[in-house]
């Protein structure tokens, strides 16, 4: 059970990082519905992460909410948020 709370903490952690990263990177021609899409990027990058990390620090004994688990979510969530948002900017 311990686990699947550490996935709902990856996935929390990733739409918060999302929304956050909205907040930092800023765009003046920005159309309504990209806070959901960033929300959504950032919670799939925190699971994928997640588990990347477990997988590589904590292998022989696996828990979500270890450290290894936690820096992979968090890792990959902004990345994934950083490149939507930087790859949805108009390239003129």
């Amino acid at each position: 059970m311990e686990n699947w709370i550490g996935v709902g903490v990856w996935i929390v952690l990733g739409a918060i990082v999302g929304l956050v990263m909205r907040l930092v990177i800023r765009r003046p021609d920005e159309q309504p519905g990209h806070g959901a899409l960033i929300a959504v990027f950032g919670a799939f990058g925190a699971v994928i992460g997640g588990m990347l990390g477990v997988g590589m620090f904590h292998f022989q004994e696996p828990s979500a909410l270890s450290l290894g688990g936690m820096a992979g979510a968090l890792a990959l969530a902004v990345f994934m948020s950083w490149l939507y948002r930087w790859g949805s900017t108009e390239w003129v």
